[in-house]
Order: C-alpha cells, then structure tokens, then sequence
C-alpha cells in the first residue's frame, strides 16, 4: 500500500517551491488552504473538478489582494496547487473557460439546465461537463471550495441574484438538487466565505487607513523639520 502523504509533507513541499518569507497578514490564510487542498488530494473519493479548480482560484485572489510584493502571488499560488499533487497552469485556465462560458448565460439557463441537456450539449462545453460529472458520482467528495467555485459562478451569470436573498437561495437550493449535494452544507459554508470575506476587507481597510496615516505623519514631520531649519538659520543671520 502506497504511503499517503501526510499535511507535513506538504507543507515541506510547499515551503521548498516558496523559499520567500509569508507576511504575517496572511500566513495563516496560507497554511489553513494548504491544509485543506492536501486533506481533499488525499481523499480517496477527491476528484479534480474545474468548478472546485474556480473555488482555489477564486478564494486566493479575494484574500490576497493587496499582498506585497505584488509578483509574490502568483509564486505563492503555483507552490499551493504543486505542493497538493495540482496543476497551475490547468486551474487558472480552466477556471478562466468555466467562467467565460457563464457570462454567457442567464439564470434560469444555469439553474436546472443539466436535467434538460443531451450527452452532446454537456460535452461541447466544459462548464456543463464539470457539472455533470458531480451530478454523475454518486461518491463526489463536496468541499467549500466546491461551494465558492459555484458562487463565482452565480455571480459571473448575475451580481443582483446574489443580493438577492430570497432568489440567490432558490438557485443554491437548485443547484445543490441538481448535483445531488446539500444545500445546507453549501448555504453554511458560503455564509461563512462571506463573512471571512468582509473581515479580511476591513482588515486591509485599516492596514491601508493606518499606512496612510503613518506616510502623512511623516509628511508633516519633515515640513516642520524643514521649518525650524530655516527658523534657525534666520536667527543666526
């Protein structure tokens, strides 16, 4: 029986591909996906979906904008998805298709479309075949970022369903129908994404309010500085 990686291997791994220090902002958003993407890579039901492939990607960027310096990202990125047995260059790219193919579409196209759909339709676009092989497997192994993939998606279709509550629910409630998934799992970890979402917001709100403050203190410094210098060198004369 083959070894299965343990979370310290791959954190090792992790930290070989990305030799650069973490800020501490962040570090620990870092590690808690690491943790996650490799407890899924280890699972013997886990399979490889674009729309979980649009969850990593999509959860990465809301959290790490800002992160400085800005080229770190995408390094930082790359080492998650190596170090979890991933391919970079097929979450970015697929997740981008998935994406491109929603926008074409309204909402009742996407809520209970795969039902109404021939074998050759699902196949002529990868969103429609992503959904349907989670719809197709009985043992699909769920995870949140199986639920934010969807939620990018939801919004990609229509940003007013999902300030709608009473209509973006309808469509989780759909959806979760139509993959054979709970929608009360889905519900609790997109209020929870949400939530984590907008304290990381004000969070870096401050961080920016306070750096702002910190650069206009030193401003002031200097221009008094400047003054006394030249209110001393007028006494002298």
């Amino acid at each position: 029986m083959d070894n299965i990686r343990t979370v310290s291997d791959t954190k090792r791994e992790f930290y070989n591909f990305f030799t650069r220090p973490i800020s501490s902002i962040y570090r620990r958003f870092i590690e808690e996906l690491l943790v996650e993407m490799h407890l899924l890579s280890v699972n013997a039901d886990y399979q490889y979906n674009p729309i979980y492939a649009l969850g990593v990607v999509t959860l990465f960027k809301k959290f790490m904008y800002g992160y400085q310096p800005d080229d770190h990202q995408d390094l930082i990125f790359d080492a998650l998805c190596k170090s979890t047995g991933g391919d970079t260059k097929r979450y970015l790219e697929e997740s981008d298709t998935i994406l491109h193919e929603a926008e074409m579409l309204s909402v009742s196209d996407f809520k209970g479309n795969i039902v109404r759909l021939s074998q050759e339709e699902i196949n002529e676009k990868l969103l429609w075949k992503s959904y349907y092989s989670i719809a197709e497997n009985s043992k699909f192994k769920y995870s949140r970022l199986l639920a934010i993939g969807l939620y990018s998606l939801l919004e990609k279709i229509s940003s007013d369903l999902v300030e709608s509550k009473e209509e973006y629910n309808k469509a989780i409630n759909q959806i979760a129908n139509d993959l054979k998934l709970s929608s009360e799992k889905i519900q609790k970890d997109l209020e929870v994404y949400c939530g984590n979402l907008e304290k990381m917001q004000q969070l870096l709100t401050a961080i920016e309010d306070s750096l702002e403050f910190d650069r206009k203190k030193r401003i002031s410094q200097k221009e008094e500085n400047v003054l006394e210098t030249s209110d001393d060198e007028l006494k002298k004369e």
